[in-house]
């Protein structure tokens, strides 16, 4: 019976990881075919990478939008991480009056959907000037709801002799946080890093309001317009998709051992 249930289990998981990866590899058939091939659903490799390539690079800036994209997501993770464990470090660590109030409210925040307030965003940064910027597109997530909680529920395996440890030695409440606190939190790191990356780098809705001129657009905004012409050519936005998940798929693999750590609430 172990054995039926073991074997049951196994032919699941290869169903779900051929139905999980078949997209991937149909991109990657996709980027070397030429549209109409694509459009008659022939399923081989082909001989119009290069043809694609140049397509791609001729009707677009490749270069600059790949630029934007990094610029924002790296900037924006980064500030991301720093202030969303400062604030699950501080409310998890320090005990105030208020505290859970105050977490009660943030959490009700996740509850408002970001096309609720697109509109106010747009009026405050155009007021400000700063639309057309990358700033305008980091700001508004620069920490989020989740990515606090997140922390500060892995916080809460984080050993507090630590702590008392470094207090004993003289050390300050921001050494602490950046000498003793951040380097055990590395899993936490790791996979915060990977979930706050994708979530700029994939970002579509905000970017596409807030970016006005073709200098300024990302990946997914190239992308997408790619994909609305009158008669797309399929084996192009292959390829402008492939480039386009690249970079996450080598951030997640490069940090995966920690990510699975991390997402358990293990600290290192």
């Amino acid at each position: 019976m172990r054995k039926v249930s073991a074997a049951a289990i196994h032919l699941f998981l290869i169903i779900a990881s051929v139905v999980s990866l078949f997209p991937f590899v149909w991109m990657l058939i996709g980027m070397t075919n030429s549209s109409s091939d694509i459009v008659k659903g022939k399923f081989s490799f082909g001989s119009e990478l290069s043809t694609n390539m140049n397509k791609l690079l001729d009707m677009t800036d490749l270069g600059g939008a790949f630029w934007n994209s990094a610029m924002i997501a790296v900037i924006g993770t980064v500030c991301t991480l720093i202030l969303s464990s400062m604030a699950g470090f501080g409310f998890e660590i320090y005990r105030t009056k208020g505290k859970d109030r105050l977490f009660g409210i943030l959490m009700l925040s996740m509850m408002m959907p970001f096309a609720a307030v697109m509109v106010p965003l747009f009026r405050m940064f155009s007021s400000m000037g700063m639309l057309n910027t990358p700033t305008a597109v980091i700001l508004p997530t620069i920490t989020t709801a989740f990515m606090i909680f997140f922390f500060m529920q892995n916080t809460k395996s984080f050993p507090r002799e630590l702590l008392q440890a470094g207090r004993v030695d003289g050390l300050g409440e921001w050494r602490l946080f950046t000498h003793v606190y951040m380097p055990t939190m590395k899993p936490t790191y790791a996979a915060a890093a990977i979930i706050t990356f994708m979530n700029y780098w994939n970002s579509f809705l905000w970017p596409l309001i807030a970016l006005q001129t073709p200098d300024k657009k990302t990946l997914p905004l190239i992308v997408s317009s790619l994909a609305s012409s009158y008669n797309p050519d399929y084996g192009m936005i292959m390829v402008a998709i492939v480039i386009t998940t690249l970079p996450t798929v080598l951030i997640f693999f490069l940090l995966q051992k920690q990510f699975v750590q991390g997402m358990l609430g293990s600290v290192k």
